[in-house]
């Protein structure tokens, strides 16, 4: 079987690469399981100074896969709370990990996919890439991204997007925070490389003080954001098994019209 997260070298670089491109990379608990290891892999390795997490294919992440949803739709509140903590921990573990992280967003990022970029220091988007935080069409919200996306965007333009779904453009993700740079597809290898160069300039002890610094005046530790995890396992989980949340994902998932949106 082939594995969902391939964990590429060179030299003191460690590229991740979700490698679901049949699905757009789309989460479930094999990608979760797979990411969350290479994650703590590469953190435990002295020889990596710099991580690309990026995605095979087309797409970054396409967000949730539909086969898990249809599992979570039947799931009780309490298997839905375990489920969202392991992706909580996903996104904690990569908030947190003790070295430079660069987001490499090869196309379309949706949901989760926008938590991993938020999660990662520094984002480098191809223009033609589309992003959203959609979870409000399925009566659900994005509980367990949402610190990182907010701490990324900041309030304003996240009580938008958490509201509406919308979609928007790679220049509007520039704009709002969520990207640093967009480069055209064929420049985005030049562009990350240039960062990588410029990372391998800093001392790996300074840059991971700093990272710590940085997150720590920023109200945002791995203590509390164990604890907000928490609290947002469970708020996802009551909202999977609410009548709203059911009504949501059963329109999606049979691609008919949820009833809040009948005329």
């Amino acid at each position: 079987m082939m594995s969902a997260v391939v964990v590429q070298r060179e030299g003191s670089l460690a590229r991740i690469v979700m490698n679901r491109p049949e699905v757009h990379n789309a989460f479930d608990d094999g990608l979760i399981a797979d990411l969350t290891g290479a994650i703590a892999a590469v953190g435990a390795d002295d020889t990596v100074r710099v991580v690309v997490l990026t995605g095979e294919g087309l797409s970054f992440s396409a967000g949730a896969d539909l086969h898990w949803m249809r599992g979570m739709a039947t799931a009780s509140e309490e298997e839905n709370r375990a489920d969202s903590l392991k992706l909580a921990k996903l996104m904690r573990d990569l908030q947190f990990l003790a070295k430079p992280t660069i987001a490499q967003v090869n196309g379309a990022a949706y949901g989760g996919g926008v938590g991993l970029i938020a999660c990662c220091d520094i984002a480098i988007g191809a223009e033609h890439a589309k992003f959203a935080l959609s979870e409000v069409k399925l009566g659900l919200v994005p509980a367990v991204i949402s610190p990182y996306v907010i701490a990324a965007i900041g309030l304003r333009a996240a009580r938008r997007l958490f509201l509406t779904g919308e979609v928007f453009d790679a220049r509007r993700a520039l704009d709002i925070g969520l990207l640093h740079e967009v480069t055209a597809p064929d420049q985005m290898s030049a562009a990350v490389n240039h960062v990588v160069a410029l990372l391998g300039k800093g001392g790996p002890i300074a840059q991971r003080e700093a990272k710590r610094l940085a997150l720590g005046m920023g109200g945002m530790t791995h203590m509390q954001a164990h604890h907000v995890d928490e609290q947002n396992a469970a708020l996802i989980a009551r909202l999977r098994v609410s009548r709203e949340g059911q009504e949501g994902l059963s329109a999606f998932l049979g691609k008919t019209t949820p009833p809040w949106m009948a005329a």
